[in-house]
């Protein structure tokens, strides 16, 4: 096992560039893929803001199915790393695992969409307004349609990307936005010779886009030579029961992690819900605006856990620890730089949604502007611990990372929300406070456990993995 750098380990100047040739694509894909749902809140954003409401309500359950299920298949990325690190000319390993992946996309998926119509269960316990539960129940009946190639498109994204071909993720993303906004353009308000459906088209345009999407990656792998050359889809009925495992064993904890974030912003927007309908829309708005954000540090977290498995694969601790460090120092400086945006031009930032002027939006607005101010707080802490957890995935470390995250977004994060939004004046306030806290929380925990990696052992491959995964 190398201790010390060799020649063949990259300085931090390529090391740098090497992440940003990766993070880039990738982080371009993240961001063009919220633009897929910025589009959708924008366009419903002119329903009203009940059907906002809504949406964001059904959301709340059904996109934490979605990264769940996402980040469960996406455990493929730091197999595949790790298997090119230790033989870069390997070919049936990638193929297998990346199949069972697909395996996993379809059988989880399927499961998924079962799971999702306890939505509305959980809107009635959660105390919301009946309206918009009659509003969001058939929006639902449509998007939970969008689930498997949803699922089936991001394990390919993830292949195209850990094979060194982000740039296809990033272009085949953005055509996704032009088929979204005609969809929704056509669907919602009943142009283009459709009929009008309103939140029920925003759903069936979810659906179309997601499907195309998904076709237009299984084109695209068909077509590179590179890509084809692992045959990804040949004998897709032979399972691999090895295989399987190890991505399970990777992936729950990923998918339980992100359960734990996701999870507790979607609890924040029940805990608005029952605050009030327009404190719920301007959460809404300062939570898209902050999700866009993260989609920066996140994609150098999907960078890292690759450029981390790469030298996990190869044992090289100076490798490991040089992809980490980069990666941090790059998710922390472009976090301070949003934050600094959120406070010095938030009216700017919010009119990309609705008309920050027009009198029907100003209750709107309002708490959005209130709600940025803590968004801004938390940008950097979100940012480090987005990358921590990337740099843990590629040693293959997610369940103590799981722990801590549960730990921080549930106990000091959603403890914190509930008390001061419902026992103290701060109401709204008091909720984005305590997601500000759990972040926090994590950032720190998961740095400290970045740091001590090779004491904890963390960054020593085992010696026969290799061997019995080929």
């Amino acid at each position: 096992m190398r201790e010390t750098a060799t020649l063949d380990t990259p300085g931090w100047g390529k090391e740098i560039r090497a992440t940003l040739l990766l993070a880039g694509p990738l982080a371009a894909a993240n961001i063009l893929q919220m633009a897929t749902y910025t589009v959708d809140v924008i366009f419903i954003t002119r329903l009203g803001e009940q059907s906002l409401a809504a949406s964001q309500l059904v959301l709340g359950v059904f996109g934490l199915i979605v990264w769940s299920l996402n980040s469960l298949t996406a455990a493929v990325a730091p197999v595949i790393a790790a298997e090119l690190g230790a033989n870069p000319r390997t070919v049936r390993p990638v193929r297998r695992a990346t199949r069972m992946a697909l395996w996993l996309a379809v059988l989880t998926g399927a499961g998924g969409m079962a799971l999702a119509f306890a939505t509305i269960p959980i809107m009635r316990v959660t105390g919301q307004d009946e309206a918009l539960i009659a509003l969001g129940f058939p929006y639902l009946v449509a998007i939970v349609f969008s689930l498997i190639p949803m699922v089936v498109g991001n394990v390919l994204r993830t292949y195209v990307s850990a094979l060194g071909r982000p740039i296809f993720a990033t272009a085949i993303t953005a055509f996704g936005i032009v088929v979204n906004a005609i969809g929704n353009y056509a669907l919602i308000f009943g142009n283009l010779g459709a009929p009008r459906l309103e939140l029920v088209g925003a759903g069936i345009a979810t659906v179309i886009t997601t499907t195309t999407v998904m076709l237009v990656y299984v084109l695209v792998i068909r077509l590179d030579s590179k890509l084809h050359r692992y045959r990804i889809f040949a004998r897709w009925w032979s399972l691999d029961w090895d295989r399987m495992r190890e991505i399970v064993r990777i992936g729950v904890p990923i998918s339980l992690t992100v359960i734990a974030e996701a999870g507790i912003f979607s609890a924040a927007a029940f805990l608005m819900g029952r605050i009030g309908a327009s404190q719920l829309a301007g959460h809404a708005l300062a939570l898209q605006l902050a999700a866009l954000a993260f989609q920066i540090p996140f994609g150098v977290g999907q960078a890292v856990t690759i450029r981390v498995g790469y030298f996990y694969g190869a044992r090289d601790l100076v490798g490991i620890g040089r992809a980490g460090w980069v990666a941090l120092a790059m998710g922390a400086s472009f976090m301070a730089l949003t934050a600094v945006t959120m406070i010095l031009v938030p009216n700017a930032l919010l009119s990309i949604f609705a008309d920050v002027n027009a009198p029907k939006n100003a209750a709107m607005i309002g708490f959005a502007l209130q709600y940025l101010i803590w968004a801004a707080a938390f940008q950097l802490a979100d940012g480090i611990q987005a990358v921590a957890l990337g740099a843990l995935r590629g040693l293959q470390d997610t369940r103590v990372p799981m722990w801590i995250a549960t730990f921080s977004y549930w106990v000091p994060g959603f403890g914190v929300a509930v008390a001061l939004g419902f026992y103290t004046p701060l109401a709204g306030n008091g909720v984005w406070i305590g997601l500000a806290t759990g972040l926090f929380f994590a950032a720190a925990l998961l740095t400290w456990r970045w740091i001590r990696r090779e004491d904890l052992g963390l960054a020593y491959r085992p010696a026969k993995t290799a061997e019995i995964l080929s």
